[in-house]
């Protein structure tokens, strides 16, 4: 079967994170992901927080599924003459070095479109241009500039950061919006183009409902909001769902740190969740019965719900409330998910083999095209494609073999 991205070549020099998790998305679409790295160290990540000794780290794994690599020093003249022909013979360049530095070596944009005038050339910045600009960037920082770390937690905490790595995965999946984008008006125009896409700004796209928010408040408090007191900003708000349904995370049996479940109260299931709560008469009682008199006592509202889960496990409360059609989900732990079996049917959680760690287990491909179909490969060992990709481009295995004895490859 036909990839969707089959015969789209992408020069990967992205590290860490938000470039790789942009890239491994190309390359599980289709595309031929040719990473990029440095003779002797590589990507980072292979080395940062490793399970086994002398082995790629899950870091790296995890991120770098389904590419080639190879490895190139770009401070050599030989190695600026490899680059350029890869640079030449690529439709996409990505990369998410700090601001400058592919400048630096000597490859400003206007000197890769002279080297190919089709080339999208994909960048992910911390910031855009202005003040911020020059400033490093990390996941966390991305989140505390972006809105979401404070809006994120209880009302008399701290600003808390998210598990979800909304900085650097949330950006690598923006990117990969534009990358498509751009190539897509190639097909009309012939011309490749610049696209960035910066972390503050993809964080903020991702929490537009705080800014949404923020404007309301000026013409008074946030009903669908538990908190009694509301200053000039948008507050933490604990886990409310703060849009329309409002819903909370209720602890259930055995009482374990996991042990919750969240759930929305529609209008429409007020009456079964009465019911189901062994409290039937509130549902007719006018102090309970519409949305707009239980916006005062949510607390209320999801403590009575709370005496009743707290008898049953999470996974009894999920069929009991899905059984009357009222929204839920179970507060599932890490080891819960990648233990899920319906997750490994669907392949959202995948296991991959690798020949240094064995087995391992990732995340499957989330975009499902009905047309393309994704296997999930292993990551490749440094430079492990040097002979192949640069053989394409016509190096002799003798001049292959010059340019690894010069440390050029």
């Amino acid at each position: 079967m036909a990839k969707a991205l089959e015969g789209v070549k992408v020069l990967d020099m992205t590290h860490v994170q938000s470039g790789p998790s942009s890239t491994q998305l190309l390359a599980w679409l289709g595309a031929d992901v040719i990473k990029l790295e440095t003779p002797g160290k590589g990507d980072i990540t292979r080395g940062q927080l490793r399970d086994l000794p002398e082995v790629d780290s899950l870091y790296f794994t995890m991120l770098n599924c389904n590419k080639r690599s190879i490895t190139l020093n770009m401070k050599s003249a030989e190695g600026k003459e490899v680059f350029e022909k890869l640079v030449g013979d690529v439709d996409v360049l990505v990369e998410n070095f700090g601001p400058g530095v592919v400048e630096r070596f000597g490859y400003p944009w206007e000197k890769l479109q002279e080297l190919n005038d089709r080339l999208v050339y994909a960048s992910i910045k911390g910031f855009g241009p202005g003040r911020y600009a020059d400033f490093k960037a990390y996941e966390v920082i991305a989140q505390a500039m972006g809105g979401s770390m404070s809006t994120t937690g209880f009302e008399e905490g701290p600003p808390l950061a998210t598990g979800a790595q909304i900085g650097d995965s949330g950006t690598g999946i923006h990117l990969v919006a534009a990358i498509l984008a751009a190539l897509y008006q190639r097909t009309n125009t012939g011309r490749g183009q610049r696209v960035q896409v910066a972390m503050q700004d993809a964080v903020l796209n991702l929490c537009r409902v705080k800014l949404r928010d923020q404007q309301r408040l000026t013409h008074g408090p946030l009903g669908e909001y538990p908190n009694e007191q509301f200053g000039d900003e948008v507050p933490r708000s604990g886990n409310a769902s703060g849009g329309g349904q409002p819903g909370w995370a209720v602890r259930c049996a055995p009482g374990g740190p996991n042990d919750y479940i969240y759930v929305i109260i529609q209008p429409v299931g007020w009456a079964p969740l009465t019911e189901l709560i062994g409290r039937p008469e509130l549902a007719e009682d006018p102090a309970w019965a519409t949305p707009e008199v239980r916006l005062s006592k949510l607390d209320k509202a999801f403590a009575l719900i709370e005496e009743w889960t707290e008898k049953h496990t999470k996974w009894e409360v999920m069929d009991k409330l899905n059984a009357h059609n009222i929204p839920c989900g179970p507060i599932l732990s890490t080891k819960e998910i990648i233990e899920d079996e319906t997750l490994a049917e669907l392949g959202t959680v995948v296991e991959v083999d690798h020949p240094e760690r064995g087995t391992f287990k990732t995340v499957g491909n989330p975009l499902k095209l009905s047309d393309s179909a994704v296997e999930i490969q292993r990551p490749p060992l440094l430079g492990e494609h040097n002979d192949e990709v640069l053989g394409a481009l016509g190096y002799s295995a003798d001049r292959l073999a010059g340019l690894r004895a010069a440390g050029v490859i």
